[in-house]
């Protein structure tokens, strides 16, 4: 029965994904070490797993030689092409120029909105002003709407409190109540016993 063919994209089951990763990392060994012994080539391979384990195969000598062999071999192929620290000062020189360009336009177009200045701007330099004015306008709104419902947040919780405090003075208010229905009435003021004559005269 022929096999089908497997839709190469990520197993999404980490049980499959693992057992997956099992399969074809020793099929990778085992074809390097072929080729190595096949065709008397010098092999290096690392594989580190989704979970960051290491696993590493050298067909002749170690690790570090090998590694040692590919810089040699490989400043070799590119002795006309610039250092990586000349690469990173070009980058840092390109762009801080891009930043210079960028500030003097937006100076220019504050100038020019606000009437400082008589120079007129292009219509790429108009563009670059849309632009930024769309995202200080959209920051202007999430700022203010962060406001807004941070303002609500406070006010809720406030309206929490005041509930709370409302249902406890109302319980308070009614438990007063039924206390003050059980209660006899006393007075201070002493009433004497005094039967009229008439009752006792026939």
């Amino acid at each position: 029965m022929a096999r089908g063919k497997v839709q190469m994209k990520r197993v999404e089951n980490p049980v499959h994904r693992q057992v997956t990763f099992c399969k074809r990392r020793a099929g990778l060994l085992k074809k390097a070490k072929e080729l190595s012994v096949l065709c008397d080539a010098d092999i290096g391979l690392f594989i580190f797993s989704a979970h960051g384990k290491l696993y590493e195969l050298t067909t002749k000598g170690t690790m570090q030689e090998l590694i040692e062999r590919y810089l040699k071999s490989s400043r070799g192929a590119q002795t006309d092409q610039p250092t990586p620290k000349e690469m990173q000062a070009m980058d840092a020189k390109d762009e801080i120029n891009m930043l210079k360009q960028e500030i003097e336009t937006l100076q220019k177009g504050l100038r020019y909105m606000f009437g400082g200045g008589a120079e007129t701007m292009t219509l790429d330099e108009l563009l670059v002003l849309e632009k930024h004015l769309e995202l200080w306008i959209y920051n202007i709104r999430s700022a203010k709407m962060d406001l807004m419902f941070q303002e609500i947040n406070v006010l809720r919780n406030k309206e929490g409190i005041l509930t709370a405090a409302n249902k406890y003075l109302q319980d308070k208010i009614e438990e007063n109540t039924v206390i003050a229905n059980f209660e006899p009435v006393t007075t201070d003021i002493d009433f004497p016993l005094i039967i009229p004559n008439q009752i006792f005269q026939s």
